[in-house]
């Protein structure tokens, strides 16, 4: 089993050559300059390596537990998560009203890389308090800001997401959890699954977001309200105090992920659970999703760092792992000689590169929504928008194949779980699941993002690539950037096809999103890669060896990758009548 190594020079290119972080400088009053920027990701890469990542293997296989009412996590996570919360991590980008650092998201992002490579069950919780602490930030009271967020910034007290009930799932609109009002706070009274980190000891008090329905609210997700809802109610002085009417039920036994508690809570068995009114009544479904886009792009970015993870791991089996004799038949060889395995292990290092490219390209324009000003920032918004159900869509799936990979790399031994590399690819899979399925991110895509505003969004996206593309034609890339265009011109067709299926009939048009999403995977992943290529030979930084295997990563995808979008794009040209005529009787036997 290999160590995980933090790849900071990676990450710095693609955060300085390919997402071009220094569009963000004009609209930030102090700058991230590099030095300060390499130091904080030094640092980062230090805790993943030497404290997260050495309990990844022996959390999984001790998973967690109840114990009289109480989750009790795999050893070492406690002393970690302190560790993490000390080093001040959880509120790098966080408002310095409530004591964040005020750094742009980009840093955190690249921070969480580190800290979900290195432990992807762990990482879960800051997840879900990131996305609780930004859900109260934009919509709570002042006074509620106050009361929680210095804590949950400080990484004092965890936050989580109760969204999901047993007859609800992904459709919140039929979301049971009801909200009976007392004075000034509510009765929180129902139960919601698959809670991620749900109960714990690793902080001490664990701040609930809990969607629930008030007396006589509209039917649907307009009658959906947000409170929290906290372990421990604070007494006058803020601490935690008395226990709430919450608590957990069971913890799930899953495929993966296995020390993060995946939690059925109660609440309100007894008096109900005493919530506190985010934002206005029935208006929870606006929070709701500032913490689904945070959680989206957050679970992107894992499928990004398990990649990694399995990738590290199979290159380095490659190396060490002898099989069979070497071309010139004088000895046996290491099986990274052998053809084949070059190319899964390209297959692996080409896809994640251009993972990462995207993650980061998002991660800026996220900032830049929120910090720049004028039709920068609106135009930011717009991209943000369309970048959110890609990143967690496409670099999910991307992943199940990584880690696969990993495996088939390993060959048997792969299969054996003493190797550890299975453990990367049963996380993965949940990866596709959560915070929306893939088919939900496929809909929003050509829903809300491409069918809303006609296409314009997508088009403007589309034009800044072909403009890209132009700027290399002459150039010793213009070979590759041809295929790019050839694909783009592809999506073209399939983008005004999307938008005529989705005009004609918004509910048979849907056919259409996952092919459509996966389309445009493929092609902004590759747009990417050649950006990135193109500054990889510009860079003095890197030596001649780097800018090589950049140039080997790039027209790999290009010749063995990026193919694949012409699948979809025939899928979405051609496929439309067997997909609008299948109905349950397809499948009788």
């Amino acid at each position: 089993m290999s160590e995980y190594k933090y790849p900071i020079n990676d990450i710095l290119f693609s955060l300085q050559s390919v997402a071009q972080i220094e569009r963000l400088n004009p609209y930030l009053d102090d700058a991230v300059d590099e030095d300060l920027l390499e130091a904080i990701l030094s640092e980062a890469g230090k805790l993943a390596e030497q404290v997260i990542a050495p309990i990844n293997a022996s959390g999984d296989k001790e998973g967690s537990r109840v114990e009289q009412g109480e989750v009790i996590e795999a050893k070492g996570f406690k002393a970690a998560f302190q560790a993490y919360a000390e080093g001040g991590w959880i509120g790098l980008s966080g408002d310095p009203e409530y004591g964040g650092q005020g750094l742009p998201s980009y840093v955190a992002t690249a921070v969480n890389e580190g800290v979900q490579a290195a432990n992807l069950a762990f990482s879960l919780c800051p997840l879900l308090s990131l996305g609780a602490i930004e859900a109260i930030n934009q919509h709570a009271s002042d006074a509620l800001k106050n009361r929680y967020l210095p804590k949950m910034l400080a990484g004092e007290w965890a936050g989580t997401m109760n969204l999901t009930e047993p007859s609800a799932g992904s459709d919140l609109a039929a979301i049971a959890c009801k909200a009976i009002p007392d004075g000034d706070v509510f009765r929180i009274k129902g139960q919601k699954i698959y809670i991620t980190w749900g109960d714990h000891q690793m902080s001490d008090n664990i701040i609930h977001l809990v969607l629930a329905r008030l007396p006589g609210a509209p039917e649907g997700v307009k009658g959906i309200s947000l409170f929290i809802v906290p372990k421990f109610l604070l007494n006058e002085q803020g601490a935690p105090a008395e226990r709430n009417d919450v608590h957990v039920v069971s913890v799930e036994h899953k495929l993966g992920i296995n020390a993060s508690p995946t939690c059925v809570m109660s609440f309100g068995d007894q008096e109900g659970a005493i919530g506190y009114l985010v934002g206005k009544e029935n208006d929870g479904i606006k929070a709701m999703f500032t913490m689904m886009n945070n959680a989206r792009q957050g679970v992107g970015l894992q499928g990004l760092a398990i990649s990694e993870r399995a990738y590290q791991q199979a290159l380095a089996y490659a190396i060490e792992r002898k099989q069979g004799m070497n071309a010139s038949r004088t000895g046996r060889a290491a099986i990274i000689e052998h053809p084949d395995v070059l190319r899964m292990l390209m297959m692996m290092k080409s896809q994640i590169d251009a993972m990462r490219s995207l993650i980061y390209v998002a991660a800026v324009e996220n900032d830049l929504s929120h910090f720049a000003t004028g039709e920068v920032q609106k135009q930011a918004i717009i991209r943000t928008a369309l970048f959110t159900p890609i990143v967690k869509g496409w670099i999910t799936e991307q992943a199940q194949e990584v880690t696969s990979l990993a495996i088939q790399v390993h060959g048997g031994m792969g299969f054996i779980e003493e190797t550890g590399v299975a453990q990367h690819a049963r996380d993965a899979r949940i990866l596709p699941i959560y915070e929306g399925t893939n088919g939900i991110q496929a809909i929003d895509l050509i829903g809300r993002k491409l069918h809303s505003d006609k296409g314009e969004g997508m088009l403007s996206l589309l034009a800044d690539i072909e403009a890209e593309l132009a700027l290399w034609k002459g150039s010793e890339m213009a070979p590759y950037a041809e295929k790019v265009n050839a694909v783009l011109e592809k999506a073209k067709e399939a983008t005004q096809a999307c938008l005529d299926a989705m005009q004609k009939d918004s509910v048979l048009g849907t056919g259409l999103a996952y092919p459509y999403m996966m389309l445009m995977g493929y092609l902004v992943g590759a747009w990417l890669q050649m950006r990135a290529l193109h500054s990889a030979k510009e860079n003095v930084r890197l030596d001649d060896m780097q800018k090589a295997s950049w140039q080997h990563s790039v027209y790999f995808y290009c010749d063995h990758v990026l193919p694949r979008a012409f699948g979809y794009a025939h899928e979405i040209m051609f496929g439309k009548t067997t997909v609008d005529n299948l109905n349950k009787n397809a499948f009788n036997r």
